[in-house]
């Protein structure tokens, strides 16, 4: 039997990815075993167990951006989570460690150099983050998700997508989705999510503007987040969720959408072929603007900065698009045609080339 330590999480947009090549691996070969490496706070802390694989946790440890008492704290505290990792992977006689971002990464990284350990990256964004960059440089398994992606060994992958929307045929589940949300089959829906929680800007903006879009000839699936305190509405054809757990479904229903530019947004919006205006998140350090290059560029989607998203621009921009039909047909097939529906496949393949190369020899002692 052959183990695995899948190392990374805190949000949704890590966790999926790596649970699709989970999933993936342990269909291929039922005899494998997948341990997941997170942290106690992250979102795997839910998701992981539900899956059926079993968490090993370590300390949640921010990186320092600034001289304080945590920062003077961090050098013993991420030697010790590396320490904890190194065991982990002797007990287990892990085999490749993959690493997806997020807190947990960097002490596999540098546990799996240390006991020898193949290792295997995949990063979601197109602007790589602090761990990923460390271990491009550990190892020549390297997964991309977009193509302009600057990461040393990068190959382009996709994003490993959950099956259901891998496999999904918008136009035969159409009705489907439509009956699902009690939506009217003679009229086009507008699909409007800012991710689990919420975005707060293209919330308020598509609410004041939903008479508007809805006057226009189309029907509005707003997806709000969990933590919106925007509640259901008395307007016939807006529809407003909290949350939604048919993903598939609502992109089945949908002919636009009106979204952040997460690398799993922007990862699913292609693979399904939906046209969209999107709206990167404003903080951070830019990777949802790089995320949306690619579609942009092809002519599948149409970037408005988030300040500029407001109902002025719904008025004079967006409606604009909503009544081109002919222009949205051809937006859906240049989204498309940026797609990757097969990431999962392709990560699950760079898994089993690492434990296939010759094993490397550990930097501490023999394992």
């Amino acid at each position: 039997m052959s183990t695995y330590l899948f190392a990374g999480g805190g949000t949704a947009g890590h966790v999926n990815p790596l649970l699709a090549v989970a999933d993936r691996l342990t269909e291929r070969d039922p005899d494998a075993r997948v341990l997941v490496l997170g942290t106690a706070e992250g979102l795997e802390a839910r998701l992981v167990p539900m899956r059926g694989y079993e968490l090993l946790t370590i300390p949640r440890l921010p990186f320092p951006r600034k001289l304080n008492g945590a920062a003077l704290r961090f050098p013993g505290r991420f030697l010790a989570a590396v320490r904890r990792t190194e065991q982990l992977i002797r007990e287990h006689d892990v085999e490749v460690v993959l690493g997806v971002g997020g807190y947990a990464a960097a002490p596999a990284y540098i546990a799996a150099k240390r006991t020898g350990t193949p290792i295997v990256v995949h990063e979601q964004n197109a602007k790589p983050g602090l761990a990923n960059r460390l271990a491009a440089f550990l190892t020549k398994h390297v997964g991309l998700t977009f193509s302009n992606t600057r990461l040393r060994h990068g190959r382009v992958v996709g994003m490993p997508l959950r099956r259901e929307i891998e496999t999904l045929d918008r136009r035969v589940s159409r009705a489907e989705g439509l009956a699902e949300f009690g939506l009217d089959p003679d009229r086009p829906v507008l699909l409007v999510t800012g991710g689990s929680s919420g975005a707060r800007s293209i919330n308020r903006t598509v609410n004041r503007a939903a008479a508007t879009i809805v006057g226009a000839g189309w029907q509005v699936l707003h997806v709000v987040g969990g933590k919106s305190d925007i509640g259901p509405s008395d307007l016939d054809g807006y529809h407003v969720l909290p949350y939604c757990d048919r993903m598939d479904l609502a992109y089945a229903a949908s002919d636009f959408v009106v979204s952040r530019s997460g690398a799993g947004m922007v990862c699913e919006l292609t693979a399904v072929g939906l046209p969209s205006v999107l709206v990167p998140y404003p903080v951070g350090n830019g990777e949802q603007r790089h995320n949306a290059k690619d579609v942009v560029d092809a002519g599948g989607a149409v970037l408005v900065a988030d300040g500029e998203f407001d109902e002025q621009w719904v008025t004079f921009h967006l409606l604009g698009i909503l009544q081109d039909r002919a222009r949205i047909a051809d937006m859906a097939v240049r989204a498309g045609s940026v797609g990757h529906r097969d990431g999962a496949d392709r990560m699950t393949e760079l898994v089993r080339d690492a434990a296939a190369a010759p094993s490397t020899t550990s930097t501490t002692e023999e394992r």
